[in-house]
């Protein structure tokens, strides 16, 4: 199909967002709702977006991640908040598990300042970027290195994190699904931040608005085994009700 002029503008929305809900783009567009069904209706059926109930998202792959240098770039600005807001609740003198994610790298930067942290990561560029910091001790753990991403998998990784028991568990993920399933595309990658989750005392997951929703092929864990949720805007439902439910403390960072 060639998209119409509202219709352009309204892809446009959600590829800047990677997700909306019908109501945001009824009041941004000032049309009636069943305006923007019709609309996302034509344009998924033309596999230019994809439905779920109550919003609106890119069409993505369960089985494949887009490239890293592509994800650094995607939602840049909330992810530079949610991290200046993690690092606000990270005190100074704690152990900290950092899983793989331009989220948690964004994290890292933010964290250049802190005192008498040690962090254990599976992640190089996260060690690449505390390794600046004199007053913090960065541990690498072993195993097979992503060229994509630079990322750290595989059973060696899995059993190096074992010999841990810390503070905070920091982990991203790629998709939050509606039903409280968090979820990632590589099964090697998946079992290290498992590994994270069972070796910290709290677990702090940081996702911007476009997780919510997005599918990927391999569970990760639940919600209800978060402590805390790092976001930039209010989640679309039902996550606030499977949140509370959980008892996941929930910190929003809007612009």
């Amino acid at each position: 199909m060639t998209p119409n002029p509202r219709q352009s503008e309204l892809l446009d929305a959600v590829r800047a967002d990677g997700v909306a809900t019908v109501e945001a783009l009824a009041e941004r567009f000032g049309v009636t709702l069943q305006t923007v069904r019709r609309d996302v209706k034509l344009l998924a059926e033309a596999g230019l977006l994809a439905r779920f109930h109550g919003g609106v998202r890119l069409p993505s792959s369960t089985t494949e991640n887009i490239a890293h240098r592509q994800r650094e770039s995607l939602n840049a600005d909330a992810k530079q908040r949610i991290a200046k807001a993690v690092a606000a609740r990270v005190p100074n003198g704690c152990s900290i598990l950092i899983n793989l994610g331009t989220t948690t790298e964004a994290v890292a930067r933010e964290l250049l300042r802190h005192k008498g942290l040690r962090v254990i990561t599976n992640n190089l560029n996260v060690a690449a970027i505390l390794a600046d910091n004199v007053d913090c001790e960065v541990i690498v753990a072993g195993g097979v290195v992503r060229n994509r991403d630079r990322g750290i998998v595989g059973e060696a990784a899995v059993d190096f994190i074992r010999q841990f028991r810390v503070d905070i568990g920091l982990i991203g993920i790629s998709g939050i699904e509606a039903d409280g399933s968090l979820r990632d595309f590589d099964y090697r990658e998946v079992k290290v931040s498992r590994a994270i989750i069972e070796q910290s005392r709290e677990v702090w997951l940081a996702a911007d608005h476009s997780k919510f929703n997005r599918p990927a092929m391999v569970e990760l864990a639940r919600v209800d085994q978060l402590d805390l949720l790092f976001t930039d805007q209010t989640p679309p439902p039902p996550f606030p009700a499977l949140l509370a439910e959980a008892g996941v403390q929930l910190e929003c960072v809007q612009p």
